[in-house]
């Protein structure tokens, strides 16, 4: 059995905005370790106009609870950096935008910020659709602050694609 090799041309933002399109659909980003780049990788898609409603850069934890109503108790009880404030921000993105999916990215980009529990490369995704919060857990290790905001913005374009192509009609 021959192993298929990877497209090196396979682009996900496309692939998203294509499959939103067809759907008539939209999704909405709330980022903070990645200050809005998932937002530009959808923006460097021709069409994205048509599936993604916009972005929220909530890197301020004040800005989590003001704009996308992330309660302040999450944060306190768990940290920015948390499956839980993950969740609570891609759904309440989705919900602030009134989109049918929002994706979420909240870690330790470095160099500082890291510690024993939570170390730099720390990074939680989270997809938030009407069926379900997806949240993963990423430990990129010390790959530097721009390689570390670069593997983020993938794993979220990633688990989105893998939530739109396991939704069901």
């Amino acid at each position: 059995m021959a192993v298929k090799k990877p497209d090196a041309t396979f682009d996900p933002g496309k692939r998203i905005i294509d499959l939103l399109t067809e759907k008539k659909q939209t999704i909405v980003t709330a980022e903070s370790c990645t200050g809005g780049m998932v937002a530009s990788a959808l923006t460097d898609i021709p069409g994205a106009s048509a599936a993604l409603y916009g972005g929220y850069v909530t890197y301020a934890n004040t800005a989590k609870s003001r704009m996308i109503h992330v309660q302040a108790r999450l944060i306190r009880d768990y940290g920015a950096v948390s499956n839980q404030v993950a969740r609570a921000m891609a759904d309440g993105a989705r919900n602030t935008a009134r989109a049918d999916y929002a994706v979420s990215v909240t870690g330790i980009a470095g160099p500082d910020g890291g510690s024993e529990k939570k170390p730099v490369g720390l990074v939680y995704v989270a997809v938030s659709s009407e069926l379900a919060t997806v949240v993963i857990e990423h430990r990129f290790g010390d790959l530097g602050r721009d390689g570390i905001r670069k593997a983020s913005v993938q794993a979220a374009l990633d688990l989105v694609l893998q939530v739109l192509t396991s939704d069901k009609d």
